[in-house]
């Protein structure tokens, strides 16, 4: 496998979510930043964030759900990643990852529990662009 490129990111919506105002403009902040994105839109599974990222050796891969069914759609992500050489591989989530709202408050809880799935940073729906492009420099050790 080809050497990533730490700044090759594979982004969009995972699953059955059609979501996509919030990725948008993640994908305008990190472009601006001068990230090559590759934009996979909504409704994706999570093969073809897998196949993306293999075929473009990207860095990381950023996922986003925002109509609470999180849990069931990135369940195995890390495995499945780990099964097609990706092992290395920055794995973010974030969004609205679960429901019911009265859940959603407990953010603790939800961050635990993608961590325990694998993804190697958990980002709530109100987090900045800028916060999650400065993380990707700091996990990726790109110089800002």
């Amino acid at each position: 496998m080809a050497e990533i490129d730490k700044k090759t990111i594979v982004l969009g919506t995972i699953g059955s979510d059609a979501h996509m105002i919030g990725i948008w403009v993640i994908r305008k902040a990190l472009e601006a930043a001068g990230f090559k994105v590759i934009f996979l839109g909504a409704v994706v599974p999570q093969e073809e964030f897998i196949n993306a990222a293999i075929e473009s050796n990207a860095g990381a891969i950023l996922v986003s759900s925002l109509y609470g069914m999180g849990p069931i759609d990135c369940e195995g992500m890390r495995q499945k990643c780990i099964e097609s050489g990706l092992s290395d591989v920055l794995l973010y989530v974030g969004g609205c990852l679960v429901a019911p709202a009265e859940v959603a408050k407990k953010w603790q809880v939800v961050h635990d529990q993608f961590i325990q799935m694998g993804f190697s940073r958990v980002f709530p729906n109100d987090t900045l662009p800028e916060d999650i492009i400065k993380a990707l420099n700091q996990d990726l050790r790109i110089a800002e």
